[in-house]
């Protein structure tokens, strides 16, 4: 497939590094105008931003904490005083916490649930009034396949998941059929934040005992999301596609 996306915008979070850079590398690549959010990583959007503009695409650097209410207003107001609308919309940014679930600090648990699903709810209540008052857009939010599965010591992040799971549903009946919702639940992937350098040989051993025989890289999530903010995708609608090498089968 040859996909275009000339003419949108993207705002994608979280997309300094990992699977955030490489979905709005591969946006760029398809001629979309990307948005880069990220926190306290200005090097790291620069270098995204640059590698976008070498490939003949058009990136701006938007710092927000998409925690925040008030930043994320003033991210999307941004936004849509440079470039008139926002067509589509990547809730990427995230964070993961590994931890004996009794050892866990209420401090904790509301870092990550805010940061893996508040953070979603305040980018679609900002982005969608615009996406409504053109009848038009489409939003990907990135889950995980912990989200169905759960895992020991990973409480707050496999709750937070599923709640983008079950979110992603829930807007997409609600906003259909104009603007399209849907999901990504990866399975593990090679990124900072799930890095394979940093993982016990134990760990490797067990992850990579999937059917594909390894762990994903960031560029075949990046795809995906193409392929859903493209008008191929255009019949899917509240759905959650597992890139994950057939670790999770449902």
């Amino acid at each position: 497939m040859n996909i275009s996306l000339q003419g949108k915008t993207v705002l994608v979070t979280g997309a300094a590094s990992g699977i955030g850079r490489a979905i709005a590398v591969e946006m760029g690549r398809a001629g979309a105008t990307l948005v880069i959010n990220h926190l306290n990583r200005p090097q790291q959007a620069l270098a995204v931003a640059a590698e976008i503009t070498a490939i003949g695409g058009t990136a701006i650097i938007v710092e927000a904490d998409v925690t925040q209410i008030v930043q994320v207003n003033r991210m999307v107001e941004q936004c849509l005083v440079q470039f008139g609308s926002i067509d589509i919309l990547v809730n990427n940014a995230g964070v993961i916490l590994e931890k004996p679930f009794l050892d866990t600090s209420e401090a904790e648990w509301d870092h990550v649930l805010n940061s893996d699903l508040k953070s979603v709810f305040l980018c679609c209540r900002a982005v969608l009034p615009q996406m409504v008052e053109r009848d038009a857009g489409c939003i990907i939010n990135i889950a995980s396949e912990l989200g169905y599965l759960g895992r020991a010591g990973y409480a707050p992040y496999t709750a937070a998941k599923a709640g983008v799971i079950t979110l992603t549903r829930s807007l997409a009946r609600e906003f259909a059929p104009h603007i399209r919702v849907n999901a990504i639940a990866p399975g593990p992937v090679n990124t900072d934040m799930l890095s394979l350098e940093k993982m016990s040989q134990e760990w490797v051993e067990k992850e990579t005992a999937i059917p594909m025989g390894r762990v994903g890289q960031p560029a075949e999530i990046a795809h995906t999301a193409v392929f859903l903010a493209s008008d191929y995708a255009s019949f899917y609608c509240g759905q959650t596609l597992g890139p994950n090498g057939g670790a999770f089968m449902a």
